[in-house]
């Protein structure tokens, strides 16, 4: 009997590359924090998800979100820092976490196959 891995790991391989994804989004937009003009992104994960749900692979094309800031700045710039940092910190526990669901995806397929 034959075993997609695709179907064994479930969503989690799409997870993690847009947890990926938007974790790269949100270091940009740190980098970014002094930069005149620049306008902050993200993506909403949950929608992202949902629209790859029927594809087979992850999309490479994310549809990013500008971010409304609470205060606008002088320069045009809408990167605020503690909003940008506690989503950054959300995506990367988020990532962990499918890093985990991954990893007892692996060791459940290991133990199948060892017959355990």
């Amino acid at each position: 009997m034959s075993i997609r891995i695709d179907d064994a790991l479930g969503v989690h391989t799409r997870a993690l590359g847009l947890h990926m994804k938007r974790t790269e989004i949100l270091a940009a937009n740190l980098a970014n924090e002094d930069t005149p003009g620049f306008k902050a992104r993200d993506l909403d994960f949950a929608a992202e998800m949902g629209r790859n749900a029927s594809s087979s692979g992850l999309s490479t094309q994310a549809r990013l979100q500008y971010r409304v800031p609470a205060q606008s700045a002088q320069d045009g710039n809408t990167v605020e820092l503690s909003v940008e940092q506690a989503a950054f910190a959300k995506s990367t526990s988020d990532y962990q976490t499918s890093l985990t669901f991954l990893n007892m995806k692996f060791r459940g397929l290991k133990q199948a196959i060892e017959g355990r």
